[in-house]
C-alpha cells in the first residue's frame, strides 16, 4: 500500500495559485502541523455554505457531491437555530440531569432493531469506534480485531492500528487480521457471501492459534475505504456468525454509512439483514456539531459499565444533543431517506448513461447516495487508472464540482452528496462528469 496517504491533494509548484491563496498556504505551513494535507491540486477556499452549495470569497458556487458531513446540506437553518437556542441557555455535561438527553437517547435508540436499547455518547466517530472497541474487548475477553483490507476507522491511536487504510507507515497492531472482500478480489456474486465467510473464519484460526481470540469483526458495511463495495445485500452474514460463534461482538461502524445515507434503510447494517451487537454514529449525527454515540446491546454495555467509567466533558453535551435532535427530527419529518433513494436513482441512471459512453468509465457500485465510480479502461495499467481518476476528479473541481477517490488504488470516485439533493443538482453533477470525462479521456 502507497505511504501517499492522500493522493487527491495539493503539491506545491504543480499548479498556479491565486497570490491571496498563496498566500494563505505559506502562512499555514508556518504554523500547521506536518501531518495536515490541502485537497485538490488547486485547494480550494471556501467562506461559507449553503444547502448543495460552497462559496469561495469571490462569490463563486461550488456543487458539493462529497460531503456527507452535512447530510441535511451545508448551514441548515433549523439546526443551526436548534444549536444557537441551547447554547444562549447552557452548555453541560451528561453528569447533570437533563430531560433532552434523555428524550433524543430514546428516539435514537427508537430508530434500531429492538436488540439495540442503550447508548453512550461520544464527541466523533473515531471515540465511537475506540469506545467499541474497549466494550467488545472486555465482554470478551479477548483482543482480537478483524478488519477489511483497507479499512478507515478513525484516528485516536487504538483505531489507526486497526485502519489499514492510513498506510504502511502506520503500524498496524499485532492483534488485527485483515479480511480481502469479494468484491475486489473478483469473486462473482453467487460465491461472495462463502468467500467473505471463509476469510473471517481463517482470521479466528489465526488468532485462537496466537492466543489472542476474536474480541470483535469491526466493519464499515458499505465499505467505503475500500471502494464501495456494497454487493450482494447479506454477503457479511456467514462472517457475522463466525464471529459469534468464536466468542466475539461485531461492531457496525456506521459513521459512511448510517442517518438514511443508504435512502432504503436508516442503518447501513440493515441492508445486509444483521443485527450487530455495537454500532459506532459520528459525522452526520450533528450535522457538521461534533457529536457521535456507541448504540448497543444491553448485555456488554452492562458488563463494561460495571467496572469502567466512560464520559468525557464534550460527549453528550447539550448543545450537541439540542443539534442531533433537530438533525434526526428533520430526517424523520421530511422523510429525507426515501428523497435520497429517489435521487440515488436518478444518479445510477445518468451514470450508465454515461459508462455506455467510451470515456472510461469502467463500474459502478452504489448503496443509496454513496456512490462507488471505477475510472480507467479495463486492462490500463493501476497506475494510469489512478492518474485519470484523479484528473477527472480535478476537473470537476475547475468545473466547481467536488468529489475525490477512494479504494486500494484510489482509482474510483467517492461521490457522497448531502441526503438533500433534488434533481437540477443531480443533474448539473452528471452534465460535469461528462464533460470531465471528455476531457480527461479526449
Amino acid at each position: 500500500m502507497s505511504t501517499d496517504l492522500m493522493p487527491n491533494r495539493y503539491r506545491p509548484g504543480e499548479s498556479d495559485l491565486p497570490r491571496r491563496e498563496s498566500e494563505l498556504i505559506a502562512r499555514r505551513d508556518e504554523v500547521l502541523g506536518a501531518s495536515y494535507r490541502l485537497q485538490y491540486r488547486r485547494p480550494v477556499h471556501f467562506v461559507r455554505g449553503e444547502g448543495m452549495w460552497l462559496y469561495d470569497p469571490d462569490g463563486r458556487a461550488y456543487l458539493d457531491f462529497y460531503n456527507n458531513v452535512p447530510s441535511l446540506g451545508h448551514c441548515h437553518p433549523e439546526v443551526n437555530a436548534a444549536m444557537a437556542e441551547q447554547a444562549g441557555r447552557i452548555s453541560a455535561n451528561t453528569r447533570y440531569l437533563e430531560p433532552k438527553l434523555i428524550d433524543y437517547a430514546e428516539r435514537l435508540v427508537d430508530t434500531f432493531p429492538s436488540e439495540l436499547d442503550r447508548v453512550v455518547f461520544t464527541c466523533t466517530g473515531s471515540e465511537s469506534n475506540d469506545l467499541a472497541l474497549r466494550i467488545a474487548r472486555f465482554a470478551s475477553g479477548n483482543e482480537g480485531v478483524i478488519v477489511s483490507t483497507y479499512a478507515y476507522h478513525g484516528t485516536s491511536a487504538a483505531v489507526a492500528a486497526v485502519s489499514p487504510n492510513l498506510g504502511d507507515a502506520v503500524k498496524l497492531s499485532p492483534f488485527v487480521r485483515m479480511v480481502s472482500l469479494p468484491g475486489p478480489e473478483g469473486v462473482p456474486e453467487a460465491q461472495a457471501a462463502d468467500f467473505f465467510e471463509a476469510q473471517v473464519r481463517a482470521a479466528i484460526v489465526d488468532l485462537n492459534r496466537r492466543g489472542i481470540g476474536v474480541a470483535a469483526l469491526l466493519i464499515d458495511s458499505i465499505f467505503s475505504s475500500d471502494g464501495v463495495w456494497v454487493d450482494p445485500p447479506g454477503f457479511i452474514a456467514g462472517g457475522v456468525a463466525a464471529v459469534r460463534e468464536a466468542g466475539g461482538l461485531v461492531i457496525a461502524d456506521e459513521v459512511q454509512p448510517g442517518f438514511g445515507r443508504t435512502g432504503a434503510h436508516m442503518w447501513g447494517f440493515e441492508r445486509h439483514g444483521i443485527v450487530p451487537d455495537l454500532a459506532t454514529l459520528g459525522k452526520p449525527m450533528g450535522n457538521g456539531f461534533p457529536i457521535g454515540a456507541v448504540v448497543g446491546r444491553k448485555a456488554p454495555m452492562e458488563q463494561f459499565g460495571a467496572t469502567a467509567r466512560y464520559s468525557n466533558t464534550f460527549a453528550g453535551n447539550t448543545v450537541g444533543i439540542a443539534t442531533a435532535d433537530a438533525v434526526l427530527a428533520i430526517l424523520q419529518r421530511d422523510q429525507i431517506p426515501q428523497k435520497a433513494l429517489a435521487m440515488s436513482q436518478r444518479l445510477r441512471a445518468g451514470l450508465e448513461k454515461i459508462a455506455r459512453q467510451p470515456y472510461g468509465v469502467r463500474a459502478i457500485r452504489n448503496a443509496g447516495l454513496f456512490f462507488g465510480i471505477d475510472i480507467g479502461r479495463e486492462g490500463a495499467p493501476a497506475a494510469s487508472r489512478r492518474a485519470m481518476a484523479l484528473d477527472v476528479v480535478n476537473a470537476l473541481r475547475d468545473d466547481g464540482v467536488l468529489v475525490s477517490t477512494t479504494g486500494a488504488n484510489e482509482d474510483s470516485l467517492k461521490v457522497r452528496p448531502p441526503l438533500v439533493c433534488q434533481a437540477e443538482h443531480v443533474d448539473l453533477f452528471l452534465a460535469a462528469m461528462e464533460r470531465a470525462l471528455i476531457k480527461v479521456a479526449g
